[in-house]
């Protein structure tokens, strides 16, 4: 019998939001950012006001965007155009199991610093 491997679901670790949806933002993706996928860390790229993964360290060109400020609640991908989606920016709860993160944020201790940046939103990641 053939496996199936399913990816991940748009909203699938989201635990809890604010009334009213107080918690979402639509957002836009930049241009370049490739494929996001619902669950994606992300920071805001000062410069431009999009948003791309958020990295370990400052990117050139990206500045701002190593700082974690939402959730990406869909996938979309933005390899070639910029692209909007709605994301949690702010008072929610997600499954910390279900984060997706830049491939920079490779271990224990940065995922660590990723979930505090989080926190600082009111976006708490339960594990």
């Amino acid at each position: 019998m053939t496996t199936f491997t399913e990816g991940r679901h748009a909203t699938e670790g989201l635990l809890s939001e604010a009334e009213f949806h107080r918690s979402r933002d639509n957002i836009t993706i930049a241009a370049g950012a490739g494929l996001i996928l619902p669950g994606q860390v992300l920071g805001k790229v000062t410069a431009s006001g999009k948003y791309v993964p958020s990295a370990n360290a400052s990117v050139t060109g990206e500045e701002g965007a190593e700082v974690a400020n939402a959730i990406a609640l869909y996938g979309c991908d933005a390899t070639t155009a910029d692209q909007k989606i709605a994301a949690i920016t702010r008072d929610a709860e997600w499954n910390g199991h279900t984060l997706s993160y830049d491939a920079t944020v490779n271990d224990a201790t940065k995922k660590a610093a990723k979930a505090a940046q989080l926190a600082a939103q009111g976006i708490i990641a339960r594990y």
